[in-house]
């Protein structure tokens, strides 16, 4: 296997999430297969180069980028992305890293190349194919959930789904965590009937109000869903989608979050 991408701490995260190879035949087995870690490698260096899957070279060990790409959907079906992200924010509780005291919301639109499901006409890109990913964060910027949806879909019409997106965030004894006591967000989310709705699950929202000047003070709050899109969209296939089916996009999406979580948690732990 070429040079590893994945650490070893994460690596045996992952491992149990993934489904054990298929049994090769007594007969004329074939070649051996690719191991799910050198794919996960392959599919981590596509995910942070922007390669195209045809572009990635099987010299370095990680196997052909049609293998990676099957690898990719198969544990996207599988669910493989949304329980690693789910068990990282436990480790992250666990840690005392999770902070929902509060939380962000926030959208941010990328460039669709040759469309696909869950991708529509952009008005701030000339009504080009695009894509948005919308993401809730809490008071430190950890992604809580993270959703795709065409480019034309207002921010506002995401916001309950995001808030029912939340998985239950064990990591500690007693209840899981199922939602923010704050939700803080831009103009772009100010609606009495979502309030209404927020108000109903318990939950205090303080967005900024349309028509008004700007300046509203939340960016002390807000910024940091903001520095999360930045963090997301250092994996260059998350700037520009590239991906014509959905899920390979969603797959991305969830893995990126996961690997933020991850980055968080590793920075949290004691150096001994």
């Amino acid at each position: 296997m070429g040079t590893p991408i994945i650490d070893d701490e994460l690596w045996a995260l992952i491992e149990p999430l993934l489904s054990p190879p298929k049994p090769r035949r007594q007969k004329y087995p074939g070649r051996p297969p690719v191991s799910n870690r050198a794919a996960l490698n392959g599919i981590l260096f596509v995910f942070k180069t922007g390669i195209r899957w045809c572009d990635l070279s099987t010299k370095l060990g990680f196997g052909s980028g049609p293998t990676c790409w099957r690898r990719l959907r198969d544990w996207q079906k599988a669910g493989v992305w949304i329980r690693l992200h789910q068990l990282l924010l436990d480790k992250l509780r666990e840690a005392g890293e999770l902070d929902f005291s509060r939380a962000a919301v926030d959208s941010w639109s990328v460039r669709a190349v040759g469309a696909g499901g869950k991708t529509g006409p952009n008005p701030t890109d000339r009504s080009r194919p695009g894509s948005k990913h919308h993401i809730l964060v809490d008071a430190n910027g950890i992604p809580v959930s993270a959703i795709l949806t065409g480019a034309n879909h207002t921010d506002l019409t995401q916001l309950l789904p995001l808030v029912a997106a939340i998985p239950p965030i064990r990591g500690v004894r007693g209840r899981p965590l199922l939602k923010p006591k704050v939700i803080f967000a831009d103009r772009g989310y100010d609606s009495e009937p979502h309030r209404q709705g927020l108000r109903e699950r318990g939950i205090k929202s303080v967005f900024a109000r349309r028509r008004t000047e700007h300046g509203s003070g939340l960016g002390k709050f807000r910024w940091v869903v903001e520095r999360t899109h930045a963090w997301l969209h250092n994996f260059r296939r998350l700037r520009i989608r590239f991906e014509r089916r959905a899920d390979i996009h969603e797959a991305f999406l969830k893995l990126g979050c996961s690997l933020v979580c991850w980055n968080i948690f590793r920075r949290a732990e004691p150096p001994f």
